[in-house]
């Protein structure tokens, strides 16, 4: 028997290795062997549109017109946000952005720089 283990996102026991990646065949997740070199300090992963593993500090870049919710504003397409804090929650991402303001954005509308 193997002992790789299962999906984390489907549970399938097929997983096989690839390089230093295992794969999944049912639902093509692939993940790291070395899981915790990915992981931040509170086991928290979370990747950018691309997914390129996000970090407190990082810069990114808004791959996405966002409106602004409570006001006429639009966060438009290749702005650049430096220095972003990672955080709890639906949206995971606290930063401020120039002629804005603070902010929090979800990682799916985002690409690091």
């Amino acid at each position: 028997m193997s002992n790789l283990p299962p999906c984390p996102a489907c549970g399938s026991e097929f997983t096989y290795e690839d390089g230093s990646l295992y794969i999944c065949p049912e639902c093509a997740h692939e993940w790291p062997k070395d899981r915790a070199a990915e992981e931040n300090a509170d086991g928290r992963i979370i990747k950018d549109a691309n997914g390129n593993v996000l970090q407190d500090g990082d810069s990114v870049t808004v791959i996405k017109d966002l409106k602004v919710k409570g006001s006429s504003l639009v966060v438009k397409v290749g702005t650049k946000v430096k220095n972003v804090r990672l955080v709890d929650g639906d949206h995971d991402i606290d930063c401020k952005i120039d002629g804005i303001g603070a902010m929090k954005l979800k990682s799916e509308f985002v690409k690091k720089i």
